[in-house]
């Protein structure tokens, strides 16, 4: 395997708008073959998945702005300087609670962010997207996808209300 050595600012990342969230792609699969992703995030207050698993370990490092994150059992309150890991198959999710905040994502080995970049909508400005926004695919592909890349979405909206 040869090296990669990729310079990249997030002022060049590919940047996309998906689930109410401005998602950067600093390093994906392509770039890092294939063992680690990351992602920067500018997300608005509410925001969040649903509780999920996946098969890759996710770790969040919070830059800016305050998360509810539910990992397992336990309920942690993160703000900006705050770094959580999330090991494979472990159920988690996340409420932003601050107006915005500004999430640093990564997922090892790499793989979610293909979700981002085949049903996120390209960003016409680094800025939250318009509220709504519909992903570039229809329900089925997308669900395809989600569970193409490991991840299974659970029904357990409750696990935030803790």
């Amino acid at each position: 395997m040869t090296p990669h050595k990729i310079l990249q600012k997030n002022t060049d990342a590919p940047a996309f708008w998906q689930v109410d969230i401005l998602w950067l792609i600093l390093a994906s699969a392509e770039t890092t073959n294939g063992e680690y992703s990351l992602i920067e995030e500018l997300c608005p207050k509410d925001s969040g998945p649903p509780p999920h698993t996946h098969v890759q370990r996710e770790m969040f490092y919070i830059i800016e702005g305050e998360v509810k994150f539910t990992v397992g059992e336990e309920v942690l309150d993160a703000s900006g300087g705050t770094f959580i890991c999330v090991p494979p198959d472990t159920v988690h999710s996340f409420r932003v609670i601050s107006e915005t905040a500004r999430i640093l994502n990564s997922y090892t080995p790499a793989g979610f962010e293909r979700i981002i970049f085949e049903a996120g909508v390209p960003a016409a400005s680094r800025t939250l997207p318009p509220k709504g926004l519909a992903p570039r695919v229809d329900p089925e592909t997308l669900s395809k996808l989600i569970r193409d890349v490991g991840m299974t979405v659970l029904d357990r909206e409750d696990v935030l209300r803790k």
